[in-house]
């Protein structure tokens, strides 16, 4: 019988530890999240002329760096997910339905089209790679271009600003965060609904906001004042 019960404690105290170190690791992945998108994104920025009917010179000149900088985005994404994880694993039970739909169902849509986006732009370098002379100037090529940028910039991103919404609200409710990090994330969801088809470099506030919130994050559990320890705590 004490067997059994130091065995079921034992038990427990691995799954307290594990559960501990869960968002911890996840905070990390935010910050690894930002790292690499702000990275790839540069990387575009600097390869691929913002105008989206531009004639695709960039292709002959530029197109292994924007290779490697679309390598990085499911790095970057599987990253995100993890992020996601650890702003529900701190909400615990206080998690809303309502609000938990639209925060999970945003932040999937914005990963996705990014995705596609990356998967568009990964095709018009294999295309060019097979015909360079047929796909430049060519109606395939001003399809694909358009299209990346729509996705991107129209609608992947206004994704983000609606994700940035939902967790600030979360936050302000349930002070998972700070309350200037919540409103910081409400002040930068309206700039980029509002200027990311419009300005390129406004596509950089997302990850630095998920930049913010992570390191916020990993130094709190670090202090030991998460809500989830806490709770532990109080048990």
């Amino acid at each position: 019988m004490d067997s059994v019960s130091e065995s079921e404690d034992g038990a427990r105290a691995l799954l307290i530890r594990a559960r501990l170190k869960t968002p911890r690791a996840a905070a990390i992945a935010g910050i690894l999240f930002s790292v690499l998108l702000i990275y790839s994104l540069w990387l575009l920025r600097l390869s691929i002329p913002a105008d989206p009917l531009e004639t695709g010179a960039w292709l002959e000149t530029s197109a292994k760096r924007v290779a490697f900088a679309l390598n990085l985005v499911p790095v970057a994404g599987i990253a995100f997910m993890w992020f996601i994880g650890v702003l529900r694993d701190r909400l615990g039970r206080q998690e809303d339905q309502f609000f938990a739909t639209v925060f999970l169902g945003s932040g999937l849509l914005f990963l996705g089209m990014v995705f596609v986006a990356a998967a568009a732009t990964g095709g018009l370098i294999r295309a060019y790679a097979a015909q360079p002379m047929v796909l430049i100037d060519s109606a395939a090529f001003a399809f694909g271009r358009a299209f990346t940028y729509d996705i991107m910039h129209i609608y992947a991103f206004k994704m983000a600003a609606v994700f940035m919404m939902i967790a600030s609200t979360l936050a302000l409710r349930t002070r998972i965060t700070a309350r200037w990090i919540a409103l910081l994330g409400y002040a930068a969801a309206a700039f980029l609904l509002l200027g990311s088809g419009y300005f390129d470099w406004v596509l950089f506030v997302f990850p630095a906001w998920v930049l913010l919130v992570s390191c916020y994050i990993l130094i709190d559990n670090l202090r030991g004042t998460s809500p989830m320890a806490l709770r532990e705590d109080a048990r």
